[in-house]
């Protein structure tokens, strides 16, 4: 596989990582069978007319996993970042997935370059807000980043 190939991979498996743990947070779908749902029906399926794109599967299960296995954590780390008076329960339950996916990435994975893993989640976060969202994104996990790794 060719580093764009991977890198795109990846990228699809982000996306399709939030959009799961959105599914799990909203419908309390077992962790599970929510893999097992995305393996078999959406990663690099066609559902509705739209494309989505092969994932790095491995990748993907590990997102989830991870977030799932370590939220306590990954939700004590965005709130000693969020502004005075803000929640967890105040932010929009996308931009929480989208917030975890990165947390859990910039603690976990090491092999993911810092601000590559910030930057993806940037772009993922252009996927459904506008700018202003993605800036905060962008901030939150550059400070999360800065407690996590060296």
């Amino acid at each position: 596989m060719t580093q764009k190939a991977r890198s795109q991979s990846r990228s699809a498996a982000r996306l399709a990582a939030v959009q799961a743990l959105y599914q799990h947070d909203m419908e309390k779908t077992p962790v599970t069978r929510l893999l097992d749902e995305f393996h078999q029906h959406r990663l690099g399926r066609e559902i509705e007319e739209a494309q989505y794109a092969d994932a790095e599967v491995a990748f993907f299960d590990d997102l989830v996993k991870g977030v799932d296995a370590r939220r306590d954590e990954i939700d004590t780390r965005i709130t000693e970042r969020l502004a005075a008076g803000w929640s967890l329960t105040r932010l929009d339950r996308t931009m929480l997935q989208i917030l975890r996916c990165g947390t859990y990435e910039l603690m976990a994975r090491a092999d993911v370059p810092r601000a590559s893993a910030i930057s993806e989640y940037v772009d993922v976060a252009h996927a459904f807000f506008e700018a202003r969202e993605a800036k905060f994104v962008n901030g939150l996990l550059d400070a999360i980043a800065k407690d996590v790794r060296s």
